[in-house]
């Protein structure tokens, strides 16, 4: 009995302390357990702030890409700001004031195919158009060439094509009493020309612009008042544009299709928009300061400069208010001619 009792109670032990080792192995294993959860979230915890950092760092570098755009600009001091439509300041009868617009485009003239960009993704810094001095062996700028391979997507032209071709264009912002005598000589020559014209130009001389459709010419849009589109709102571009769009097409039943910039003064976000609205932007590979009416060089000099200019695909930017573009504009044509060029128009 005493040996029953003695067993009884060595089990009893060993019971006892197989429970309390499992109790201790359970602790320790609970203990591991939660050890692993917090090293688990410990490492999700730093893994994701790892990504987010990664994905910050990825968005500066997306920002300093898109930030990185080319601005140089190819002008020299006789060649800057080769497009100055504005009256002499003693005659400026516009306030520059923002006029009401007059409706959007008519349905038609955006068509599917033209491209509509998302324009607020685009670059505004703004770039002032002149061709330089720089010219390759066939006597082109590098600048109409470079911003040509540049900008071409968005329908703007700096130069054309490699062909002895000239595209003759003439800016006007108001009448100084040439347009007629030149309109008399391009007839007499059978060219057909471009004329660039703010809306207060096409509001005071009805009798000429008409006399430029009906005599073959293409009548090119250069904005209401004559701003810095990079300088103004989208919505302002856009009032600028169809403004004078509008006005054509209800005054004259005249779709206009080409558009110059004024002062020259564009951006991507601005070339963009003008495709948006159905136009090509025309620039010029050739330009010379000849819009001070009190400050002309003389014929001799200006002939020297337009001629000796030439070369293929040139597209000629000529302010009609200068006398001396009035008096040479026929012995220009007839020697671009004796050097086998052409003069067309843009399609």
């Amino acid at each position: 009995m005493k040996f029953k009792l003695i067993c009884a109670g060595l089990g009893l032990a060993l019971l006892l302390s197989s429970c309390n080792l499992f109790d201790d192995a359970a602790s320790d294993i609970g203990s591991d357990i939660s050890d692993m959860g917090s090293d688990l979230s410990s490492d999700l915890s730093d893994g994701m702030k790892d990504e987010e950092s990664s994905e910050e760092n990825g968005n500066l570098d997306n920002d300093h890409q898109n930030s990185d755009h080319d601005g140089q600009i190819f002008n020299d001091d006789d060649e800057k700001n080769t497009d100055s439509d504005s009256r002499p300041e003693s005659e400026d009868q516009d306030d520059r004031e923002e006029s009401a617009p007059t409706g959007a485009l008519p349905s038609g003239k955006v068509s599917s195919s033209s491209p509509q960009w998302d324009l607020s993704t685009l670059n505004n810094e703004k770039l002032c158009w002149g061709q330089g001095v720089q010219l390759d062996e066939k006597n082109r700028p590098y600048g109409s060439l470079n911003y040509q391979e540049k900008y071409g997507i968005y329908d703007a032209y700096f130069i054309g094509e490699e062909e002895p071709v000239i595209y003759l264009t003439f800016d006007e912002g108001y009448e100084n009493g040439h347009t007629a005598s030149i309109l008399d000589t391009l007839k007499e020559k059978n060219v057909k020309a471009i004329f660039f014209v703010t809306l207060d130009y096409i509001k005071a001389e009805p009798e000429l612009v008409q006399r430029m459709i009906d005599e073959g010419h293409v009548v090119g849009n250069h904005s209401d008042k004559h701003p810095s589109f990079p300088d103004v709102s989208v919505e302002r571009c856009e009032q600028e544009i169809t403004n004078v769009h509008n006005y054509m097409l209800e005054q004259y039943d005249y779709e206009m299709t080409l558009f110059r910039a004024p002062a020259g003064e564009f951006s991507e976000r601005v070339l963009a928009q003008v495709q948006s609205l159905g136009y090509k932007s025309i620039f010029w590979s050739y330009a010379y300061k000849d819009w001070e009416v009190d400050n002309q060089i003389g014929t001799q000099q200006a002939y020297e400069k337009v001629t000796g200019a030439l070369h293929p695909g040139a597209i000629y930017l000529l302010h009609a208010v200068s006398s001396d573009n009035d008096a040479i504009l026929g012995d220009f044509i007839d020697y671009a001619r004796e050097q086998g060029y052409t003069f067309e128009l843009f399609e």
